[in-house]
């Protein structure tokens, strides 16, 4: 006990509470979506009576990782952090040891394990599946990718502005993120992109370069769009783009209204269950509900505003941004850089994961695959945000001062 209660004298408390607050939260969430929208409990097709969990796997795997994510959470941050960038070609070798293989094998079975696993209706196969578990060796890499890219910030130091140091490091940027394109999973690889983006400012990456990126980037999307439209990504990848930007298909981007409605159906769902909420919701396990494809993953906040209400909404949102905001100060309180860019890194993935998702359930951002923190199912997903909550936390513990002095 006595340990236990030194522990929790030296951690960032209010941080893992936020954290273990919004787990919680999501297991009611998918528990409410079980018992409303999905299959519920397993029912035998002649006696009626329950001979499984269903759909209420998905809150229990939920909330089983999110257990043994809390307890690697607490292990991991008793560790120092620099050890772990120590060793990385350790996990370099590990994790992009389990990506590379996802690029060439496409769904090959050996024995209880599938190899480039195809978890949903796209080109995106860089799953495995083991025992009726997925996983995505990317999110395990992206720990890596943020520990190695804060390696390299740090060893540059003050010269990242040197054109001949950026290149280097925009050639480590953007080595995975063609890795991950390949493999089909562009959300991925957006996410990815900011978080090295996050981590060169705050290296102190000089504003003349922002500002040209940014000029760039516009100019490229400008021509893409003017020249090149019908050669972008895949098919329905530019369709959910142009559904965002012309919902009504008035320019006529749609070949078929058969296309048209497949495309932002599931937006449009996720739209107006969002409003029916109102203010205070239909109830968590109580009242008239809309029915939203994949409302236990990607729109899993669709779910939230249509049993919770704007309320509910808001709650939600303000603790993740609260993690966001406690993530980034822990990083501006470390008093070496290496621990500052570690949690630019995992702040910038939360914030972009929690605005893209967000933006995506409320139509003003095309769908591209990308999980609210917390909240949408997935027991791997929810472990991989743990180890980078303890890598948070070894930071706090290891190497912090105040913030104004």
């Amino acid at each position: 006990m006595e340990s236990i209660r030194q522990y929790f004298k030296r951690t960032d408390k209010v941080y893992l509470l936020m954290c273990i607050f919004s787990s919680g939260m999501a297991v009611l969430s998918l528990s409410s979506w079980a018992a409303k929208q999905g299959n519920g409990f397993a029912l035998d097709d002649v006696t009626g009576k329950i001979v499984g969990i269903g759909d209420y796997r998905r809150a229990l795997v939920q909330a089983g990782a999110a257990a043994i994510g809390i307890l690697i959470a607490v292990l991991l941050s008793n560790v120092d952090y620099r050890s772990l960038v120590k060793v990385w070609p350790v996990h370099v070798a590990i994790t992009w040891g389990l990506v590379l293989p996802t690029l060439v094998i496409r769904n090959v079975t050996i024995g209880p394990l599938t190899i480039g696993y195809n978890a949903g209706d796209t080109d995106n196969y860089s799953w495995y599946k083991l025992a009726g578990f997925t996983f995505q060796p990317t999110e395990l890499a992206k720990i890596s990718f943020i520990l190695t890219f804060a390696m390299h910030l740090n060893n540059v130091r003050g010269k990242i502005n040197e054109p001949k140091e950026l290149g280097k490091l925009l050639l480590h940027m953007l080595v995975p993120i063609a890795i991950i394109h390949i493999q089909g999973d562009d959300g991925t690889a957006i996410i990815y992109g900011i978080i090295a983006c996050c981590m060169m400012f705050a290296a102190g990456l000089s504003w003349k370069y922002i500002f040209s990126a940014l000029a760039a980037a516009a100019a490229a999307v400008a021509v893409a769009f003017g020249f090149f439209s019908d050669k972008i990504g895949k098919g329905y990848q530019w369709y959910r783009i142009l559904a965002v930007i012309d919902p009504e298909n008035k320019t006529g981007w749609a070949p078929s209204e058969a296309i048209w409605k497949n495309i932002i159906y599931q937006q449009q769902r996720g739209e107006i269950a969002l409003g029916s909420g109102g203010i205070f919701g239909n109830g968590v396990f109580d009242g008239r509900y809309y029915s939203v494809p994949n409302a236990h993953n990607d729109f899993i906040f669709s779910w939230i505003g249509n049993s919770m209400g704007f309320v509910g909404c808001c709650v939600v949102l303000g603790v993740l941004f609260a993690i966001v905001i406690r993530t980034f100060t822990t990083g501006a309180r470390s008093e070496d850089m290496l621990g500052s860019f570690i949690c630019a890194g995992i702040g910038g993935a939360l914030m972009a994961q929690i605005a893209v998702n967000v933006g995506m359930n409320l139509r003003v951002l095309p769908v591209i695959g990308v999980t609210l923190p917390f909240y949408s199912a997935g027991g791997s997903s929810v472990l991989m945000l743990y180890i980078c909550v303890g890598l948070v936390l070894s930071v706090y513990m290891h190497n912090t001062k105040k913030l104004f002095g």
